[in-house]
């Protein structure tokens, strides 16, 4: 019943621009703007922290602002147009938390999983290339994010109704002179 409910809307919509299992650039476009609008103006609204940065070696102090900021989460989503970011912030958040193993996009797994010396887990997602809302609930979504484990997720607008309500959402921009700007 839940399952139904929340394939609903959404899948009808995402399943109308792809085609063969590649998004249609221009819905791609128009639906992260208009996500990525919404999500600043939420994170506005309550007075979250706003961060510029110009070079990958200031977003390793970003992410401990992060951590810092929201020291009982473990459910990250990163809200951010293709090539935005949102994986360079999230090498650099493993980093600050001690992973030691190599930090890469899971466009195509859709999951990877790190440790850290204690072996302590921690999950990046990439819900790029999931066809429908189905595909989150078949790895076992739940699983992940209500584990205890730190959980990364890129392209979160495409699971929206599956996040925790805990879940803390950033959004990066670009701006001129290659800045981006972090919101959360």
């Amino acid at each position: 019943m839940l399952d139904e409910e929340l394939d609903g809307e959404l899948d009808e919509e995402l399943d109308k621009e792809r085609t063969g299992g590649q998004v249609n650039q221009s819905f791609n476009q128009s639906f992260n703007q208009s996500v990525i609008q919404s999500i600043s103006q939420s994170i506005n609204s309550f007075q979250a922290m706003l961060v510029s940065v110009s070079s990958p070696d200031e977003l390793v102090a970003v992410a401990g602002q992060l951590l810092a900021e929201h020291p009982g989460s473990r459910v990250f989503a990163f809200y951010g147009a293709m090539g935005a970011g949102k994986t360079t912030f999230i090498k650099a958040i493993c980093r600050a938390l001690g992973v030691t193993d190599i930090v890469l996009s899971p466009t195509f797994s859709i999951i990877n999983e790190y440790k850290d010396l204690t072996g302590n887990s921690f999950y990046h997602f990439d819900f790029y290339r999931i066809k429908n809302i189905r595909e989150a609930y078949d790895i076992g979504y739940e699983e992940y994010f209500y584990s205890g484990s730190y959980c990364f997720i890129e392209w979160p607008e495409l699971i929206e109704n599956l996040l925790p309500e805990d879940a803390v959402k950033v959004a990066i921009t670009t701006g001129s002179d290659e800045i981006r700007n972090i919101a959360f």
